[in-house]
């Protein structure tokens, strides 16, 4: 019944539609678990047929193979996915690079168990599966990696149960924390930290700034950072409340509510980017920031190879901070991003103070003393 024409038809239409939706929002790889070879066989074919561009004959190329084992008694329309072991481990190697084009994976058995591939965000299970086995398939796509809040498991079967009983086990066995979450959970998560983030933006419209051409949009959004600077505690909860919407929106996806918040959520990526960027000292960022730069989790349509000059978007030359004239200074204090002036000004001589740290220390803490002092009388 599971591997029957029309329903191998219907699952691979809707998994297909739901990949492209999800790794458009969180570029990553997927993995495909079938209930036979035959069916794995058969799901490939139903794949390329309503993506051809997704197939290759070549190991070394192609968005979509199958890892099964076999031999040459095997169908005749099985022996182009039968391969060696060495072969099935450059498809590894390949699944692995997250850069690489290949995006799917189908198998039957192998790859459940001891296999990791961080940058795996989803699993597509069209097989039973209980207890330490099911646990063990649904841990490949909760590896860390980068941003990521965690894996989605796609069920075709109804595994809930099996799952309860699973987890049951694993909290018996003395496993801690929410290892699972429904996806529903995850997007009224995401809604409520949706709305934090534009509570914060009250009284101010960024909507302009989605439709606007690179170089407006740039403009926008530096405006957009000085309003969140003037605020109380601007930079710092609006930096917290995008991180905390980012990761809900990550497992939301592809949820009808988040695709419908996705280019807002960009947009939102995008001015948390940019305040990390002019705000935050080097030495003040966490080894992930520092590892990966902010997932902007943007449309394709509405992103920008464009380089972004936050200095230019703030009115600024940049400044050599070895001679901070009056001048200088006097023409900072006549722009309209003040705030923003301020903060990129702090961080350059932040950043300043702490490469002479290594050499003088205590002319350092001086110049740190004097930092301060001024930020102080500046914000009185």
């Amino acid at each position: 019944m599971v591997g029957t024409e029309k329903r191998i038809g219907l699952v691979t239409a809707d998994l297909v539609q739901h990949f492209e939706l999800r790794d458009a929002a969180m570029s990553g790889k997927a993995l495909i678990v079938c209930m036979s070879r035959r069916i794995c066989v058969d799901m490939y074919n139903a794949i390329i047929k309503l993506r051809p561009g997704w197939h290759s004959t070549d190991d070394k190329t192609g968005a979509v193979k199958i890892v099964m084992s076999g031999s040459a008694s095997d169908e005749i329309s099985w022996q182009p996915h039968i391969r060696t072991k060495q072969a099935r481990e450059a498809i590894a190697k390949r699944f692995k690079d997250y850069n690489d084009d290949l995006k799917l994976v189908i198998v039957r058995d192998m790859w459940l168990t001891g296999f990791d591939c961080p940058s795996m965000h989803t699993m597509y299970v069209d097989k039973p599966m209980a207890g330490h086995n099911l646990m063990q398939a649904i841990a490949r796509v909760n590896r860390v990696f980068r941003d990521k809040p965690g894996g989605l498991v796609v069920d075709y079967l109804g595994l809930a149960d099996s799952l309860k009983a699973a987890m049951r086990t694993y909290t018996v066995s003395g496993g801690k924390g929410v290892a699972h979450v429904d996806q529903e959970q995850a997007v009224a998560v995401m809604l409520e930290k949706y709305q934090v983030v534009k509570d914060m933006l009250h009284g101010y419209d960024y909507m302009p700034i989605l439709k606007s051409e690179p170089a407006n949009r740039i403009k926008g959004i530096a405006m957009t950072m000085e309003f969140i600077l003037g605020l109380e505690d601007g930079k710092k909860r609006f930096l917290y409340a995008v991180s905390a919407l980012s990761k809900a929106f990550a497992l939301s996806v592809p949820h009808e509510m988040a695709i419908e918040i996705r280019d807002e959520v960009g947009l939102f990526q995008e001015i948390r980017s940019g305040l990390v960027k002019a705000t935050v000292s080097e030495f003040e960022r966490s080894p992930e920031e520092i590892e990966s730069a902010i997932k902007q989790l943007v449309s394709r349509a509405v992103s920008s190879t464009e380089v972004v000059d936050i200095f230019a978007a703030a009115g600024l030359k940049k400044p050599d901070i070895s001679i901070l004239s009056d001048e200088f200074l006097a023409e900072v204090r006549q722009l309209p991003q003040r705030n923003l002036a301020l903060e990129l000004l702090k961080k350059l001589i932040t950043d300043d103070i702490r490469t002479r740290m290594q050499k003088n220390v205590v002319q350092a803490r001086s110049f740190a003393e004097m930092l301060e002092e001024s930020i102080n009388k500046y914000q009185k």
